[in-house]
């Protein structure tokens, strides 16, 4: 037995020896070296050790170069380290082996152990390839994640990039934007500059002239004075010389006439006084007639005070019961039934001829210019007005709001005229000084109201100045108690009366007040078409009908000829051109501006309204305008700071 191990190790040593070179050649491409016999002696043989699993592509492709080979100290060894003698030692345990009657036996132990050896080799080129399966999975892993990364990062820089640029890009765009807003600033600052400067060299030609003009009337005027002195002079030296001839025979007729005047007053003086004089005596001499003198005096006195006093009652509760409240301003009613039946009579005549003449002017509203869709929905309201007044239902109460001057007023005097109602105004200005005595006075003005037969159109204008918020602290218990009763008036929809507030500020009102409202109209500033319309209808007005009056003989006798102005050159264009310039201008504050043009006109010397004149009065107009603005806006500033 001893010697079959021996042998079998002999074997192995010699198949170890032997396949030293076969194991150099078949292991150089793989990874890893394995020996075949590994309980071999041989296997303590030194070997190349595997290559690491994590080397490069680039190291494989370009290996290091070789180490330098070691001094072979053994001179039975050959330069690649290869021992001859255990080869001999192999050679001569197998002849043993040959020779010995174990050999076939020994050799398919060897023959298993080799087997064995293959199968542990493929096991271990199994999981070689498995790992070598999972290092390349690992590495594309790795390769995937390094591309993913490099994606991100790629797409973080360009966004980066891209957020700068944006950056840039609005900071350019900032920095023209606001080089853009300087120039423009500074240019309009050069405009306005040049406009003033503009403004100055007109106003100081202006004044040069105006001077001038004051000038050449003064020295007129100055020259007119004395010619008129002069001629007073001529004339008064003429009647002093006719005075002088004629003065003695004056003096003499004068003279005789006072002496018999004298005469004749002393005789009526003397006769007077003996008459007054014998009645007197009369009268202190017999004490009946005294008696009846001092009583018939103080009985007369007695009655004219009686019949005074009484009909100053008898009056006042005449004017209480059938005559106008003192709170209506203005009304087509008269102040007492009999009273005004012949201006209605005549108001009705004029009536048709105003609508023949607002039809052939092309404006069925009168003198009210309008936006046309407000005038619009003011004459359907007129419509149903009346048609609800002649079916018996209910009447709807408005409010008119808007600036000052819009035509509220105006709007609804209209707004009566045509639906066929009386018409009252009031303020509400007038309520706050009444006290205690509001309540009472309101209660007055809607039973009056009642008793139109037509139904009544009660305006009240600046309505915020008693109908405003009740928990205002400086509104007194009087103002309250009025919009109390007021409230309590129009709590139901009336057959009888239309309510119509107009106010400045809708928002101050009180919100009771705003639910008794059913129609709620905007009066906005006129635009451009709507100032031309007002300026063609006040330049016929106050220019092309100025100094016309009414036919009559007195009028004719007492008062002289006005003087008619005349108007050249001014056409539709250039009504238009100040249309444009009185931009946010009232319809109030036309009607002044025409005004002023008239009294322009006036002042001049030849009663002629030209363009200059006209652009003259509308520019000085519009600048007083926006001065007001700016004073207006300056106060504001002031209070509110």
């Amino acid at each position: 037995m001893a010697k079959t191990t021996y042998a079998m190790g002999l074997i192995s040593a010699i198949a170890a020896s032997a396949s030293l070179s076969q194991d150099r050649s078949a292991y150089a491409d793989g990874p890893f070296n394995f020996p075949p016999f590994s309980s071999s002696p041989a296997a303590n043989v030194p070997h190349t050790s595997p290559p690491a699993q994590s080397a490069s592509p680039a190291a494989t492709a370009n290996p290091e170069p070789s180490a330098p080979k070691a001094r072979n100290d053994n001179p039975r060894t050959s330069s690649s380290g290869f021992d001859p003698e255990a080869l001999e030692r192999g050679a001569k345990a197998l002849r043993e082996i040959s020779s010995s009657s174990h050999a076939k036996k020994a050799f398919e132990v060897m023959k298993k152990q080799e087997e064995t050896r293959q199968v542990e080799l493929q096991a271990k080129a199994a999981e070689f390839k498995a790992m070598q399966a999972q290092a390349e999975t690992e590495r594309q892993r790795v390769i995937y994640d390094e591309q993913k990364k490099l994606a991100q990062h790629q797409a973080q820089t360009k966004s980066q990039m891209a957020r700068y640029e944006d950056e840039l890009a609005r900071k350019r765009m900032q920095a023209e934007n606001e080089y853009q807003r300087a120039r423009n600033q500074e240019l309009v600052k050069l405009q306005e500059e040049s406009s003033i400067r503009q403004e100055q060299a007109r106003r100081a030609t202006e004044e040069q002239i105006q001077a001038q003009r004051r000038q050449t009337e003064r020295e007129k005027a100055e020259i007119e004075r004395e010619t008129i002195r002069v001629r007073a002079m001529a004339e008064a030296e003429g009647r002093a010389h006719e005075a002088k001839l004629a003065e003695d025979v004056n003096r003499r007729i004068l003279v005789d006439r006072a002496n018999a005047e004298r005469e004749k007053w002393i005789a009526a003086i003397n006769t007077t006084f003996d008459h007054i004089g014998g009645g007197l005596k009369a009268i202190l001499t017999d004490q009946n007639k005294l008696i009846v003198a001092v009583g018939g005096v103080t009985a007369l006195a007695a009655g004219i005070y009686t019949t005074r006093e009484g009909a100053k009652v008898i009056w006042s509760y005449v004017d209480r019961i059938l005559g106008q409240p003192s709170l209506i301003r203005e009304s087509s009613r008269g102040k007492y039934p009999w009273s005004g039946l012949l201006s209605r009579v005549m108001s009705t005549v004029s009536r048709g001829s105003d609508k023949g003449s607002s039809s052939k002017n092309g404006n069925g509203f009168g003198d009210v210019i309008l936006h046309p869709s407000l005038q619009k929905r003011i004459q359907q309201l007129a419509t149903a007005t009346a048609n609800t007044k002649s079916h018996q239902a209910p009447f709807r109460n408005m409010l008119f709001y808007g600036p000052p001057g819009t035509g509220k007023t105006m709007a609804a005097r209209e707004l009566a005229r045509k639906s066929g109602l009386d018409y009252a105004l009031m303020t509400g200005g007038d309520v706050a000084p009444l006290g205690s005595q509001a309540v009472t006075k309101i209660h007055q003005l809607f039973d009056w109201a009642k008793k139109s037969r037509k139904g009544l159109l009660l305006f009240i204008d600046e309505a915020d100045a008693f109908l405003c918020e009740r928990n205002k602290t400086y509104m007194s218990e009087a103002q309250r108690s009025a919009l109390n009763a007021l409230l309590f008036r129009t709590g139901d929809q009336s057959k009888d009366i239309v309510l119509a507030l107009a106010t400045n500020r809708p928002g101050d009102l009180d919100s009771a007040v705003g639910d008794r409202i059913d129609e709620v109209l905007e009066f906005p500033l006129p635009r451009e078409e709507e100032r031309f319309k007002l300026l063609k209808l006040y330049l016929e007005k106050y220019i092309a009908n100025a100094g016309m009056r009414k036919s009559g003989l007195f009028q004719n006798v007492f008062k002289g000829q006005q003087k008619k102005i005349e108007v050249k050159g001014l056409t539709d264009d250039i009504v238009r051109e100040a249309a444009a310039k009185t931009e946010g201008f009232s319809g109030r504050e036309i009607a002044k501006l025409m005004a002023s043009v008239q009294a322009a006109v006036y002042g001049s010397e030849t009663c002629v309204l030209d363009p200059s004149l006209f652009r003259e009065v509308v520019d000085y107009k519009v600048a007083e305008h926006q001065q007001r603005r700016k004073l207006a806006g300056s106060d504001g500033g002031s209070v509110q700071n």
